[in-house]
């Protein structure tokens, strides 16, 4: 159990740094520091952007206040398609939280207490990484100043996530989205792929996973994805043996905490609050 109090209103610094510099370039990431007293958890946060678009500044409204509650907050960039296709995306997010691991002193955070973030495809990204943090393919860059590291997160936080591309692939398809099927086929290339790096798809064929707590927001507004599959998902993620909340909001579109107003206050809340249970193991407070 670590100290953690989601009412908590700390100064917060900011701080852009690399986390990945190879063949392909650099990776930057942007550390949101509680300019206070620590060490203190840590959590990974993974922008969205249907694989294609999107960066690490994408979730600043959530960053900053999550980091205020005494959270040092790492909002990684990713590559992206069609330069980069699956698993790439996975690949940054399991190398990332090794990374952060392995750098937490760093930042002043705890290195055995990170959770995840993940918005729209990021949130994919983040479920596939934290569901199979042992696979190899995902686990393919070496972290040479963090061997002994894992890509394992004690907990996960999915907003408007792409619990099953396949599915949504199919969505988009029917309802002439034409931007998110071409974004779809640019990242995953084939629809075999989106079968395979399927969070939904790996729950219901019984593959053994890890399972930490997840906690779904999902706006009931949005036309990005089937909101069939997140009912769908939790069912099987607890029929495996783990614990899903979902908080759903009347009429929000794709994406809708990612700009001020009440119902994103409301979303910090439930997502300190979860934090705080993860965390402390205090009970639901509202």
């Amino acid at each position: 159990m670590v100290f953690y109090n989601p009412k908590s209103k700390i100064k917060v610094r900011v701080v852009d740094v690399t986390y990945r510099q190879d063949k392909d370039g650099s990776l930057a990431a942007r550390v949101y520091l509680p300019e206070k007293q620590g060490p203190f958890p840590a959590l990974l946060d993974v922008h969205g952007g249907a694989w294609t678009q999107g960066g690490c500044a994408d979730n600043e409204i959530l960053d900053l206040s999550l980091a205020a509650s005494g959270l040092v907050v790492i909002a990684i960039e990713c590559r992206k398609a069609p330069r980069y296709t699956y698993p790439s995306q996975v690949i940054d997010v399991n190398y990332a939280t090794r990374w952060v691991k392995a750098h937490a002193g760093d930042f002043n955070a705890i290195p055995d207490c990170i959770g995840g973030l993940g918005t729209s495809s990021g949130g994919h990204a983040l479920l596939l990484s934290a569901m199979r943090p042992d696979d190899a393919g995902y686990g393919a860059l070496n972290l040479p100043e963090g061997e002994d590291m894992n890509a394992r997160l004690a907990y996960l936080m999915a907003a408007w996530p792409v619990i099953d591309p396949y599915a949504r692939y199919l969505f988009a398809k029917e309802n002439n989205r034409h931007f998110l099927v071409d974004a779809t086929d640019a990242y995953f290339l084939s629809d075999d792929n989106m079968k395979k790096g399927n969070p939904l798809f790996a729950l219901e064929q019984g593959v053994a996973l890890d399972l930490p707590p997840v906690l779904i927001i999902q706006g009931t507004g949005d036309s990005n994805v089937p909101l069939a599959v997140v009912d769908r998902f939790a069912e099987a993620y607890r029929a495996a043996g783990g614990a899903v909340d979902i908080e759903w909001f009347p009429d929000m579109p794709h994406g809708f905490a990612c700009k001020t107003g009440t119902e994103t206050d409301r979303v910090l809340e439930i997502m300190k609050d979860f934090v705080c249970r993860q965390l402390t193991g205090d009970k639901k407070v509202f």
